[in-house]
């Protein structure tokens, strides 16, 4: 197991394998991605093997091309039922919450797992965790959450456990966060972890297929527009940018999960250190960023938008207009010249 994993769980399997911890609830963050409904539904699995009654509740919806999953018919999507999800929490003995670090990152259900009495498990790799879990397996030197997932079933001395269906949504997870194994986060352990899970029956060609190669025409119509005519250059600061109207959204009929990895565009571009990506989704103003070396694009956006993540991926959010945000955005390049223009 990685050394650097921060482990608070003592005790918690004794409790989750007695009579009172027979009811479980697993959540992730707002629009789940691969890693977040991966590492959902491969402990859903594994806690369905050991007899618990377990559901997985998202606070949204997330991208058709995740809907394969094994497990998915089964997802509680919170905006949806919010009756059944709110029942559910406040009647769990544990909620295990994956691939976030803070309530507001489950929109208005966060309420709800804070209100419950339930034991609250947080799972996640991410910076700076607020403090409202009661047990925690966390580390930030890790590829993703899927990767805790599977340290955490062998910790318990499950490793047996792990079928075709919980390796297929670890490796999905793993796959995705790593952008296919190539990001600096991909280290032997996380390899020597792929390895296993192949051994137990995961087809690397067909995830790959399903994540990357499952879109509707919408999302390459959308494409090319934002190749052709939104996709900007930022030469002095060596920065990519791209910004999309709530106008534009609709003229390309965009659905969830259409508009995921585009962020990653200004990145191909010779000598771009950092890509931000804007986007006006009505209620608020959603930002991503990507970054290349030590730039710390985390660190941009908890500071000027309300966000965080990662070194070198991070994500951030305004109730600002869209035009105001692209102004500050442009406004704040000059403070991290610096670091946008020196070599790694």
């Amino acid at each position: 197991m990685n050394p650097s994993i921060e482990d608070t769980t003592q005790g918690l399997q004794s409790f989750l394998q007695s009579g009172s911890g027979s009811k479980i609830v697993i959540t992730t963050h707002h629009k789940p991605d691969a890693d977040a409904l991966g590492s959902s539904l491969a402990l859903y699995h594994y806690f369905k093997e050991m007899g618990k009654d377990v559901h997985v509740i998202t606070p949204t919806d997330y991208p058709p091309f995740l809907h394969w999953m094994p497990g998915n018919d089964n997802v509680i999507n919170f905006e949806e039922h919010p009756e059944r999800a709110e029942e559910l929490a406040m009647e769990a003995d544990a909620i295990f919450c994956l691939d976030f670090n803070d309530l507001k990152r489950i929109n208005d259900f966060g309420d709800i797992v804070a209100k419950s009495d339930a034991r609250k498990i947080m799972i996640d790799h991410h910076r700076d965790p607020k403090g409202f879990d009661d047990h925690r397996f966390w580390t930030i030197e890790t590829s993703s959450t899927c990767e805790l997932i599977y340290e955490y079933i062998c910790l318990n001395g499950s490793e047996e456990m792990i079928d075709s269906d919980i390796a297929t949504c670890i490796y999905c997870g793993i796959m995705a966060d790593t952008g296919s194994f190539r990001f600096s986060s991909t280290s032997s352990r996380t390899h020597e972890i792929a390895a296993n899970l192949l051994k137990k029956g995961v087809q690397p060609n067909e995830i790959q297929s399903r994540l990357f190669d499952n879109f509707g025409l919408s999302r390459y119509r959308l494409m090319g527009y934002v190749l052709h005519e939104k996709l900007e250059l930022i030469p002095e600061y060596n920065t990519a940018l791209v910004f999309l109207t709530a106008e534009e959204l609709q003229r390309f009929n965009v659905q969830t999960g259409d508009t995921e990895g585009f962020v990653n565009f200004g990145l191909g571009i010779s000598g771009v250190k950092l890509s931000a990506l804007i986007i006006d989704r009505t209620k608020l103003v959603k930002m991503s960023f990507r970054s290349k070396g030590s730039f710390p694009c985390n660190e941009l956006a908890a500071k000027y938008f309300n966000g965080g993540g990662h070194l070198n991926a991070a994500g951030g959010a305004s109730h600002d207009t869209l035009e105001e945000v692209v102004a500050k955005f442009r406004a704040i390049l000059p403070e991290f010249a610096e670091e946008l223009k020196k070599d790694n």
